[in-house]
């Protein structure tokens, strides 16, 4: 059954008839009731994080609000008439399968398969709909990818976009007593990439869109160049590691172009390079020499750390007088296999920075992905100034924005 809340509220004659509420939903939040083996939260350490970093959620009002994705498996027929009546669009959905008995046993619910049923629905009902597809090496991929895709694309254009993406694997899966997972290697995310742009094709062909999409990370970890802007069709997966690179790379040199904005100075245009991570990564000659003198350290994870170092670089040259270091941060709080900058713990920046307390510079530039919401605490409960006492270094907050990033090396105040 559905709650319903009935709110009263009197007015005089000249009140604004507009109201504040405490919260924007009413009621508790929507727990997850599946155990999916992929699971990033059933990987996570022991009562070692922040609390909140332990809550699973399946709410589709998050869906709607946050775009959050949400898996079904806690709704009924109401809920789903609920989300027609009153056009609730677009629903995110984690789907990961259309084969039913596979999804039943890839997330540990019984409901996993029938709740299916709701997409076609929704889709019916001209509910707009994002999928997402959390790939598991030899379980999900392969042939069951092809027929995924297939059954989804078929709803468009309902289905507005899909994104398939990679598992994320801690080392602490095996002492959590996990369903044991493989890793994707080079070889298979070239396999995965080039079955979501054989669909893609076909696509684009069918109902002028690709539709579908691989995360950034398969691309980064199979070595092929990162596609232009018109691929992802303006980014409706962005939020789910879906080019953000690219739409990263475009912003940063667009904004290099006009350097003098930042410095005052009157500078040349920039030239292409060909470079296997994006293809118009600049190669900046001839550059007038940036007159503040100043060093920097900069921190981000693995998986983005060939792509900063290229930025900066560009940057420097730019600037005559700059000197900015990108410090690749390895993960030894979840172990090896996860590589991006958003997953970076405090701890790990501490030690591994430690060897170079003395000569980080200035400042320490650290990327807000890796910190929560308030940009103060990190994922195991490291906060800023837990870094700078320890480093003896002042902290500084990079936003995700080419242009923050820009302003932040080179300490600009507008």
């Amino acid at each position: 059954m559905i709650k319903k809340y009935k709110l009263k509220a009197k007015k005089t004659k000249y009140d604004d008839i507009l109201r504040e509420f405490e919260t924007y939903m009413a009621g508790e939040k929507k727990r997850c009731n599946n155990k999916c083996i992929f699971c990033f939260i059933d990987q996570l350490p022991k009562d070692c994080l922040r609390e909140t970093l332990y809550f699973k959620d399946d709410d589709e009002r998050l869906s709607f609000l946050h775009g959050n994705y949400i898996t079904l498996t806690n709704l009924d027929d109401s809920h789903i008439d609920r989300i027609i009546k009153i056009r609730i669009s677009p629903v995110n959905i984690s789907v990961h399968t259309t084969n039913k008995n596979l999804r039943v046993k890839m997330m540990n619910n019984k409901r996993a398969g029938e709740v299916l049923g709701y997409i076609k629905k929704l889709a019916g009902n001209n509910i707009k709909i994002n999928a997402q597809i959390v790939l598991c090496k030899n379980i999900n991929d392969g042939k069951e990818l092809d027929k995924t895709l297939s059954d989804l694309c078929e709803l468009y254009p309902s289905m507005q976009s899909i994104a398939v993406v990679p598992n994320g694997l801690t080392k602490y899966r095996e002492e959590n007593n996990l369903y044991k997972l493989e890793p994707f290697d080079k070889s298979d995310c070239e396999k995965i990439i080039e079955t979501v742009n054989k669909t893609g094709e076909e696509n684009l062909k069918k109902y002028n869109s690709r539709l579908v999409y691989c995360a950034d990370e398969f691309f980064l970890k199979a070595g092929i160049e990162i596609p232009d802007c018109e691929y992802y069709e303006g980014y409706p997966q962005y939020e789910n590691g879906v080019g953000m690179i690219r739409s990263f790379c475009d912003d940063f040199y667009g904004n290099l172009e006009d350097f003098n904005k930042f410095v005052g100075d009157a500078s040349p245009g920039v030239q292409c390079k060909k470079n296997n991570i994006c293809s118009d990564l600049r190669d900046v000659e001839d550059a007038v020499p940036y007159r503040q003198t100043r060093k920097v350290a900069l921190v981000t994870g693995e998986a983005a750390y060939c792509l900063i170092k290229t930025l900066t670089d560009d940057l420097v040259k730019k600037g005559g007088n700059l000197i900015c270091e990108v410090y690749k941060i390895k993960n030894d709080f979840f172990g090896e296999e996860i590589t991006v900058a958003g997953l970076v713990t405090g701890r790990d920046i501490i030690n591994q920075l430690m060897p170079y307390k003395n000569n980080l510079g200035d400042e320490l530039l650290i990327p807000s992905v890796m910190l929560r919401y308030e940009r103060d605490l990190f994922l195991d409960n490291t906060s800023i100034e837990d870094i700078e006492k320890s480093l003896e270094i002042k902290v500084k907050i990079v936003e995700n924005e080419a242009e923050d990033f820009i302003k932040k090396v080179l300490n600009y105040e507008q």
